[in-house]
Formats: C-alpha cells, sequence, structure tokens
C-alpha cells in the first residue's frame, strides 16, 4: 500500500516551542489545555493524526506565527487521567511544509500541508553513515550536559538503529528553537548528522553560550 496516499492534506497544528518530532520516532505527550483537548477528541475519532509545528517568537501570544516545517504524527496510544487530563503516545510518520492556515470555527489551528519535499521519509532505508561517525557528537555532548551539572547515559541511544538514534539526539539536544528546526528541515539523515555536528562545534567554540547557527 503506498502510505503517501492515506497522507491528509489539512491537518490540525499543535504548536510546540523548542519541540520536534521525526519520522519513526516515538513521544510521549500531556494534553490539558482545553483548545488541544478539543483537537485530540477530533483526531481520536477521526485518522489519529496531528501535526507538531514549532512556534516562532512573532505574531500574537495566543496564536504565534508558525515554522513553515513540521511533522506529522499518529496516536497511537491514548489514556484520560482522573483530572481530565490526556496522555497520548505520538508516533512521527512524514515531515509537511505549511501552505496555509484555514479560517475556522475550532479552538485549535488547522492548516493545509504539502508532503511532497519529504515522502522519502517514508522509505526505510540505510544511509551510507556508521555509528562510528557519531563519536563526535557523543562526546560533544557527554560534555555539554556534564558541564550544565546532567547525568545523561547515552549508550542506550546507540540500542537504536543508526536513523532513530539521530534523530533522537537532534530532538532531545537542548539547542535553540531556530537550532532545532535547521534540524528539522534537513533533506537527509547525512546532513542532519553533519548539521548536528555543526552545531556542536559552535557550542563548543564558544563554551556553550547560546550562539544560534544560522
Amino acid at each position: 500500500m503506498d502510505i503517501s496516499n492515506n497522507l491528509p492534506t489539512k491537518i490540525p497544528i499543535f504548536p510546540l516551542s523548542n519541540f520536534i518530532v521525526f519520522p519513526d520516532t516515538t513521544v510521549p505527550l500531556n494534553i490539558f489545555e482545553p483548545r488541544y483537548i478539543q483537537m485530540i477528541d477530533e483526531a481520536m475519532s477521526g485518522d489519529r493524526v496531528i501535526g507538531i509545528v514549532q512556534p516562532k517568537k512573532t505574531g500574537d501570544l495566543k496564536k504565534p506565527n508558525l515554522y513553515n516545517v513540521g511533522c506529522a504524527g499518529k496516536i497511537t496510544s491514548f489514556n484520560e487521567t482522573e483530572d481530565g487530563r490526556y496522555l497520548i503516545i505520538l508516533n512521527g510518520i512524514c515531515r509537511f511544509k505549511i501552505m496555509s492556515e484555514e479560517e475556522n470555527d475550532k479552538l485549535y489551528r488547522i492548516c493545509k500541508v504539502n508532503f511532497s519535499e519529504y515522502l522519502e521519509d517514508l522509505n526505510k532505508k540505510n544511509e551510507d553513515i556508521n555509528f562510528d561517525e557519531l563519536k563526535f557528537i557523543f562526546s560533544e555532548l557527554k560534555n555539554f550536559f556534564k558541564k550544565q551539572g546532567y547525568l545523561v547515559n547515552l549508550e542506550d541511544l546507540k540500542k537504536n538503529n543508526l536513523d532513530q538514534t539521530i534523530n533522537a539526539l537532534s530532538m532531545a539536544s537542548p539547542f535553540s528553537l531556530e537550532e532545532k528546526q535547521i534540524l528539522l528541515e534537513t533533506k537527509n539523515l547525512k546532513i542532519r548528522k553533519e548539521k548536528l555536528e555543526e552545531i556542536l562545534k559552535i557550542y563548543t567554540l564558544d563554551n556553550f553560550s547560546n550562539t544560534t547557527l544560522q
């Protein structure tokens, strides 16, 4: 079955700052705002697909401007707590580009999206990278977390396949909103690894000051 034929042309948007999702990664989300409770209710009664997009630092506080590239995910687990919160598991499917925002009478935002630039996300193929090439990234991330006072076991990531490891590092690394967006928009895994190294080198040279890669 061609999965690309089942991708929606319109998608409910969940804006999350400093938070990116990649295809074939799984993230837990705690939903508590009424507008996003409504969004999840309606997604659960449909195809269970929502879009994760980073908001920019511009626009109205309640309706900020959005970066034009995000990632669609499917809700694979749903639980409601006693106090009315939703605990969901979201599995990344494919990145998309926002074409326009639709006017609607719902509490949440809906956008017209296009997946065509990122259909390679749906193809599970091995790229010309091996774990030995990640030594610099693992080393610098350990140093980064140590300087911040955190103890992190990155060895567990090596149990995943290579693309999941690079994507998980991109998602979990404490970079700026802009830097995470750069990683999200990279065309393929090899370029993402190179950008991840480039960002880490900048942090190293600047003694881990908050310098943003442009």
